[in-house]
């Protein structure tokens, strides 16, 4: 598999590792028996929780899934910072569970002084009388070795990988007190907002341009394509109203020179 490729697979192991030290630490790791009965009140076994054996599992297994977070978007040196610390952490994991199995009596002594009001690691150690491990601290240790070897990934092939599809742009904060250039009277931006919320409490539009004619110009009493009464007079007379010259009428056989002969 290509390095460019390797992205989603780290990320993906990354998620197991720091979910398995979680749920580890939310699981029972030991079983205890004391050696005083009645201090323990019954024959049962007292559980002993991954919380109280190894309570540094809860904040690691958060910063793991916090550190998948920050992978996913960083740049490519960004990830070589991050690859450092996804090794610590994996580190940091495999410590606190191989000091836990190191060390039975020492882990229970919590649950040891909770049944019986007994502290002190000599006192504890003395009303220990077997303590079993269960499986869930092994669970703990396979997910440091996950955060480890998957921090290694990263170490190695994380400045090929692809960059994400997301842009991030910077957004610019302007000052409340800044003047715009363009069509606001030099004023500052406060001082218009104040305007504007006065405007709307008058009933006023303070998107309305006060450049523009709010009523429409007063329309003209006369159109001047219209014809007046003495041009419709004289564009209606015709023919009609001036009687024809007789020397005009070619009728009567009579020219302009004179009869016809």
């Amino acid at each position: 598999m290509s390095a460019s490729r390797m992205k989603l697979p780290i990320i993906v192991a990354t998620i197991v590792g720091a979910g398995l030290a979680l749920l580890s630490w939310s699981q029972t790791w030991f079983e205890l028996r004391l050696s005083d009965v009645a201090a323990q009140g019954s024959d049962d076994a007292i559980a002993v929780p991954g919380s109280v054996a190894s309570p540094a599992l809860a904040a690691l297994g958060l910063a793991g899934l916090a550190l998948v977070a920050a992978l996913a978007i960083a740049g490519p040196g960004i990830r070589i910072i991050l690859g450092l610390l996804e090794v610590v952490l994996g580190g940091c994991v495999l410590l606190a569970a191989g000091v836990s199995l190191g060390g039975p009596v020492a882990a229970v002594a919590p649950a040891v002084t909770d049944a019986t009001g007994v502290s002190g690691s000599g006192p504890t150690a003395g009303l220990v009388a077997d303590v079993t491990a269960t499986a869930w601290p092994a669970v703990a240790i396979a997910g440091g070795v996950l955060l480890v070897l998957a921090g290694v990934a990263v170490l190695v092939t994380g400045t090929r990988w692809p960059s994400s599809s997301r842009r991030y742009r910077a957004a610019r904060l302007e000052d409340a007190d800044e003047p715009v250039e363009a069509g606001t009277d030099g004023r500052a931006a406060s001082d218009r907002a104040i305007d504007d919320w006065d405007d709307l409490s008058r009933g006023d539009d303070p998107t309305d341009d006060p450049a523009e004619p709010t009523d429409d110009p007063a329309e003209p009493t006369d159109d001047p394509a219209e014809p007046t009464d003495g041009a419709v007079a004289r564009r209606t007379e015709g023919p009609a109203d001036h009687p024809a010259d007789p020397a005009d009428d070619p009728a009567r056989g009579e020219s302009p020179a004179g009869p016809n002969r």
